[in-house]
């Protein structure tokens, strides 16, 4: 791989259907993350629905949370094994494969029974279903940027994931809006009685058509290529990685680790920070999430043209320059006063977009044969164990060194993503 390096055919265009390719991979990522980020956004009504009525709140809440990080713990599972089949029998099937599984344990769950009518039947339900969600994305994500990436010109990929990316990162905001709609039309005695179902029951019927919109998609090019030369590998793709791929899977555990810091503390943990630690109102602190989050998906946008126009490692190490100062800008904003909020945290959310490169580094470090296995188990494991950690040790770390932990975890990732591309600026042809 060489990730320093612009692109030799920088002039190539993306044809018609490289174009309706990658909108119907956004398309189904969309509605498959917002499916599997959707369940949290609920987890309120959902605790008080699937447990027993004398449980204390805060109890039955831990639970529902608990179900909902088995989702996270079961990414690697499917992720892995799907890679597999993906190395073997081609990209296609396990696209299509992971949006279908997410579909159905999600219209599922709208449609699952309460414990007031099955008792411990229907916790136990539950997480069956979110476990099949975490099986699903842990398949889909690296499917999908793989898939992307094989369909479109070499100058393209970095475009081309981060369009994959973007489309993601819209389902989580989707996912956002839906639950602010459906909580401010709904009195709570409705929203017990059958609101929450709406958003599974909508998303598992969307998720359906993505599995049918999906028929339409062809082979990569270079799987085809691959099965008539006969390069498929003979035994386990992932044991070939574990052997000639080391360098590999470190540098994509490592850009993992920066992606994980930057979505799950300035995305997803900040808006509940705010409020707890700089008394932000949550109206406030969730409008600042959504502005942010749109932020994102332009962002992932910028860097991926950008790596296609300058390389993914000088893209990265100036993404992840701009990822530490826009972390310490939004948590130095608040510590002043939080005068300027929404606007910074829009700058922290485009700045966060410098994880559109990440999938181009991963994509570029593994050849062909295993790209699927080596691309799948590193990032899911990575974001299994850094992203179930992240949680806990920011609320430590907060404990220990103040407000500003937060921006200070950020900025350490960062600078570990502008060690991982000065390395590979600085070694001639990358990593393989």
């Amino acid at each position: 791989m060489n990730a320093a390096a612009v692109p030799v055919d920088a002039a190539a265009r993306l044809g018609r259907a490289d174009l309706r390719t990658l909108l119907l991979a956004a398309l189904g990522g969309a509605l498959e993350f917002y499916d599997f980020v959707v369940f949290v956004f609920f987890a309120l009504p959902l605790s008080q629905l699937f447990f027993p009525p004398d449980s204390a709140p805060w109890l039955a809440q831990l639970k529902v949370y608990g179900i909902f990080a088995a989702g996270y713990l079961a990414r690697p599972l499917g992720g892995i094994v799907m890679a597999h089949y993906g190395d073997k029998l081609g990209r296609k099937r396990m696209f299509t494969l992971s949006v279908f599984l997410m579909a159905l344990p999600t219209l599922g769950i709208g449609l699952l029974p309460v414990y007031a009518q099955v008792g411990m039947l229907a916790p136990l339900l539950l997480l069956l279903l979110r476990v099949v969600q975490g099986v699903a994305v842990g398949g889909e994500v690296p499917g999908a940027w793989v898939f992307v990436a094989e369909h479109v010109p070499p100058s393209r990929v970095g475009f081309a994931c981060a369009s994959l990316t973007s489309g993601l990162t819209v389902g989580i905001l989707l996912g956002s809006l839906v639950a602010a709609g459906i909580n401010r039309s709904l009195a709570p005695e409705a929203l017990l009685a059958y609101g929450w179902r709406l958003p599974f029951l909508v998303g598992g019927v969307f998720g359906f058509l993505a599995v049918w919109l999906r028929r339409w998609l062809s082979e990569t090019p270079v799987f085809q290529a691959m099965h008539a030369r006969r390069e498929l590998v003979a035994g386990l793709p992932l044991a070939q990685v574990a052997a000639r791929h080391r360098p590999a899977v470190l540098l994509s555990m490592l850009v993992t680790w920066m992606l994980t810091a930057a979505i799950v503390v300035l995305i997803l943990m900040t808006p509940s920070l705010v409020q707890s630690a700089f008394h932000v109102a949550p109206a406030r602190a969730f409008l600042g999430n959504n502005v942010a989050s749109f932020a994102l998906a332009v962002g992932c946008l910028f860097y991926g043209g950008l790596s296609d126009r300058i390389g993914p490692a000088r893209a990265l190490l100036l993404g992840a320059a701009g990822l530490l100062a826009a972390g310490y800008a939004l948590y130095l904003g608040l510590a002043a006063g939080g005068a300027h909020f929404v606007a910074l945290y829009a700058v922290a959310g485009f700045a966060v977009g410098v994880v559109g490169v990440v999938p181009v580094l991963m994509v570029q470090a593994f050849p062909p044969p295993v790209r699927f296995s080596g691309l799948s188990a590193s990032y899911n494991v990575a974001y299994a164990v850094f992203g179930g950690l992240t949680p806990p040790l920011i609320g430590l770390l907060v404990a220990r060194f103040g407000v500003l932990a937060p921006a200070h975890y950020v900025a350490a990732t960062a600078v570990l993503g502008m060690a991982v591309a000065i390395a590979l600026l600085r070694r001639p042809g990358g990593l393989p």
